[in-house]
């Protein structure tokens, strides 16, 4: 039988979402928080977002593995995602007034933080894996 190949373990950012390689991520995060600091300091005061903070992965057996330090980077990243007023739909805070223009409304739906974790709390026990927190 042929084997497919493995894909190679990828690395998530914390503040944009995307995944880079293991030693390309330490290159991009600060980069990538320069860029977040300069397209938060041009947008209007509203919408300006606290800086993110790389998430710590906390397990009660004090380890964690890739797929868990993914899941909490993942987390991170839409947390900086804003939530349209009309429609609840989430966007990077750059992208909202163009998106605001044109909504009709709809269902408003919220995702803050709370949720967010709960999200993960309810996803965990789903699939019995241990309890992650994660501090944003």
């Amino acid at each position: 039988m042929s084997q497919t190949p493995r894909r190679p373990p990828f690395k998530v950012c914390y503040i944009c979402g995307r995944e880079f390689g293991s030693q390309s991520i330490a290159i991009h995060e600060p980069k990538c928080l320069e860029k977040w600091r300069i397209e938060n300091n041009q947008l209007p005061k509203h919408l300006r977002r606290p800086e993110p903070k790389k998430p710590e992965v906390l397990t009660g057996s004090g380890s964690y593995t890739l797929a868990d330090e993914n899941e909490a980077a993942y987390y991170s990243a839409q947390a900086q995602l804003v939530p349209c007023r009309k429609c609840g739909r989430t966007f990077f805070p750059d992208r909202l007034p163009v998106h605001e223009r044109c909504c009709k409304g709809g269902a408003t739906q919220s995702f803050g933080k709370l949720d967010i974790f709960l999200h993960l709390f309810l996803h965990k026990l789903s699939f019995g894996q241990e309890f992650c927190k994660i501090v944003v």
